[in-house]
C-alpha cells in the first residue's frame, strides 16, 4: 500500500520538479511539499500577473508628478503644461519629459516656454 505522493504517472515528477524550481526561495514548508509549493506559486503568479499591469500605473503617476514639480518651477501647473503642448503641436511622451525635467532643465525649460506661448493669455 502506498501512502505517498497523490498523483502517479509518467510525468507528474517533472510538473512537481517545475513546480518546487519555481518555489525555490520561498518559506517553510512552501518550499518543500507539493500541496503548499503548488498554492505559493500559483498565488505568486496572481500577484506577478496583476503587479505588471500595475507597475504601468505607477510608473505613469510618478512621471506625472516629476513633470508637474519641474514644470511649478516655470509658472505651470501639468495640466496646463500637457494643453500648451498639444495647442503647440509638439507630441513628447510623459516618460520622455520627466527624464528631460530630470537630466535637462534647460531643454525642459525650452519646452515650458513653448507651451506657455501656445496657450491664449488670460
Amino acid at each position: 500500500m502506498d501512502h505517498g505522493s497523490r498523483e502517479t504517472g509518467r510525468y507528474v515528477p517533472r510538473k512537481h520538479k517545475k513546480t518546487l524550481d519555481a518555489a525555490k526561495g520561498f518559506y517553510g514548508r512552501r518550499k518543500n511539499t507539493i500541496r503548499a509549493a503548488k498554492a505559493a506559486v500559483d498565488r505568486s503568479m496572481q500577484y506577478a500577473y496583476r503587479d505588471r499591469k500595475n507597475k504601468k500605473r505607477t510608473f505613469r503617476a510618478l512621471w506625472i508628478q516629476r513633470i508637474n514639480a519641474a514644470v511649478r518651477e516655470h509658472g505651470l501647473t501639468y495640466s496646463r503644461f500637457i494643453d500648451g503642448l498639444a495647442k503647440a503641436g509638439i507630441e513628447v511622451d510623459r516618460r520622455l519629459l520627466s527624464e528631460l525635467a530630470i537630466a535637462e532643465p534647460a531643454a525642459f525649460g525650452a519646452l515650458a516656454a513653448k507651451a506657455k506661448a501656445a496657450l491664449p493669455q488670460a
